[in-house]
């Protein structure tokens, strides 16, 4: 049995771990930027133009919300594109409902620290807008955020990509998906901690 593949979309480099889902999937990573030494050096939106069928898995951490919500149905249908049948993306992003919870409750400012981070200070700014000091280092616009989401508009906007199976959890300021391409195996399901041959789940379907 050839060994599973899982494309690492925007992660910037491969010293950052995957989640243990990942554990014995070859690890590719696509990337804009080419300093991270990307295996492929490509812009999200044109996965399309990549050979169909490729990858087992497709990881997208807090990558999402870097295009205009104009784009973001080009980005979901090239990770279809690139997919197997029956395998899966699980996609991090903010959450920006639980981020204004916080700062109406709190009272925070936008310059105000939301938490602290292995980077620093973390800004209420920083979570809407892209953190801030790392696009003045870098002085690229890629790093800004450009777009939003709630666990509702997620699940939404992967439904409408044609994923067939959504399932989603909210915790820790981000919402965690995992949609899968056509049946997925009870393998792959297990992964998951989900059963085998469940239906699209509602948004609160929580994931292990």
């Amino acid at each position: 049995m050839s060994q599973k593949k899982v494309l690492n979309v925007g992660g910037n480099n491969k010293s950052i771990p995957l989640p243990p889902q990942y554990a014995g999937f070859e690890h590719l990573l696509l990337d804009i930027d080419p300093t991270g030494k990307p295996d492929i050096c490509c812009d999200a939106r044109k996965l399309a133009t990549l050979d169909a069928g490729q990858f087992d898995a497709i990881y997208n951490s807090h990558n999402l919300e870097h295009y205009y919500r104009h784009d973001v149905g080009a980005v979901l249908s090239g990770f279809r594109h690139v997919l197997k049948d029956g395998g899966f993306i699980q996609i991090r992003v903010p959450d920006m409902a639980e981020v204004f919870r916080r700062i109406v409750e709190g009272n925070l400012d936008i310059d105000d620290t939301l938490y602290q981070s292995a980077a620093g200070p973390i800004m209420a700014l920083d979570v809407i807008y892209g953190f801030q000091l790392q696009i003045e280092r870098s002085g690229q616009e890629f790093f800004a955020h450009k777009t939003g989401f709630t666990q509702k508009s997620l699940m939404r906007a992967l439904q409408r990509a044609g994923f067939t199976k959504v399932y989603s959890s909210v915790g820790n300021l981000e919402v965690n998906a995992v949609a899968f391409k056509g049946q997925p195996s009870n393998e792959t399901l297990a992964l998951w901690g989900l059963p085998p041959e469940t239906t699209v789940a509602e948004p609160a379907e929580a994931l292990a």
